[in-house]
């Protein structure tokens, strides 16, 4: 059995909500407080909290918030439910790939509608935001216990970004497989890409299983193919941030290139997310919006605050990339696993879910 410790990366206290500072770690462990909706959608925007789950869980604790400082000085329903709906869509704007946010958001909107008092729609959202991030947590275990599942008494995973507790509300997704594995029994050992240019693996998930004694290697993102030809990879699991309904995947940059070496070298690969980061309103992958992220996080060395590029520079950043379906395994649900994903199979699972 290993030694699993319960890691969160957010707090709610009834009158604010406190973040873990994710971009301190693995050196400092320090936590921001918010108590206004701009402060939430900041600490989104800037990755203080990042991961499409708990990006999700987040924005609906801002959603709380907001509404909580409007109650205060709204003169009638309509006028409650009109700034609550600008604070809506300011968190809205925060993240433009992960549909988890714009799913919790969704959740939170439907209050606001279906209430009539203001005191009343205020106490409900707080109990939403609550349902939201306790169900993070019991849907990522059910990811965890299907994905494990499927692994052998013995394996070597390879995983990008962080997917565990610190990108959800607790437990996490692809690395809450592993959790899941290691309270088995199973004899796991993780290989983690640095992921750049953000450095998500190096700082986060290396530190999540370091403190969980959890054995890992580090890796720079283009050591993945050398191991897997030597093969020393016997399956690779990543999250998601979107699935199209034909069962293509946006995951952090880097994830489509795994999917190509994994393809190459016959390695299964998995993609560990819940059933609220499908989209079923759109097709297929080329429809997913990818966001762009600011030049200096290519130009500076994350942890030094250096230069690394000259100046002049041009920069390509896009922070995510499509994997298809083609390339896909399997995609691990709390419901249950989707194998050889296609828009059929994909459609014919959520009836029966």
């Amino acid at each position: 059995m290993g030694r699993i410790k319960d890691i969160r990366p957010l707090k709610w206290t009834g009158e604010s909500l406190l973040l873990l500072d994710q971009r301190k770690l693995p050196l400092k462990e320090e936590w921001i407080e918010c108590r206004d909706y701009e402060c939430v959608a900041r600490a989104i925007e800037n990755m203080v909290v990042r991961g499409a789950p708990a990006i999700g869980v987040v924005a609906a604790y801002g959603v709380v918030l907001g509404a909580k400082e409007v109650a205060e000085k709204a003169k009638s329903y309509v006028d409650f439910k009109a700034k609550v709906e600008l604070i809506i869509n300011r968190l809205a704007a925060t993240r433009p790939t992960a549909v988890n946010l714009f799913w919790a958001l969704k959740r939170m909107r439907r209050i606001v509608e279906a209430g009539k008092s203001i005191e009343d729609i205020v106490a409900a959202l707080e109990t939403e935001a609550v349902n939201i991030e306790r169900q993070d947590v019991e849907t990522n275990r059910k990811i965890g216990f299907f994905g494990a599942e499927l692994l052998s008494s013995r394996e070597v995973i390879l995983t990008h970004c962080n997917t565990g507790a610190l990108a959800t509300a607790g437990y996490g997704t692809a690395l809450g497989v592993i959790r899941a594995a290691v309270e088995m029994g199973k004899e796991v050992t993780v290989f983690v890409d640095e992921t750049r240019p953000y450095l998500q693996g190096a700082r986060l998930t290396a530190w999540e299983l370091q403190e969980e004694g959890i054995p890992y290697y580090l890796i720079t993102d283009n050591m993945a193919g050398y191991f897997m030809s030597l093969g020393e990879i016997t399956c690779v699991i990543v999250g998601a941030d979107r699935i199209a309904r034909n069962g293509d995947t946006a995951n952090k940059i880097g994830t489509y290139s795994l999917s190509v070496l994994a393809k190459e070298h016959g390695i299964p690969f998995y993609i560990a997310a819940p059933t609220s980061t499908f989209d079923l309103s759109i097709r297929s992958g080329s429809e997913i919006p990818i966001e762009e992220r600011s030049e200096e996080e290519v130009l500076y060395c994350h942890c030094k605050d250096c230069r690394i590029a000259p100046y002049g520079a041009k920069v390509k950043n896009p922070a995510f990339d499509v994997t298809p379906h083609e390339n896909i395994t399997g995609i691990i649900t709390e419901k249950g696993v989707i194998n050889a994903p296609n828009e059929e199979k994909i459609v014919e699972f959520f009836k029966e879910a």
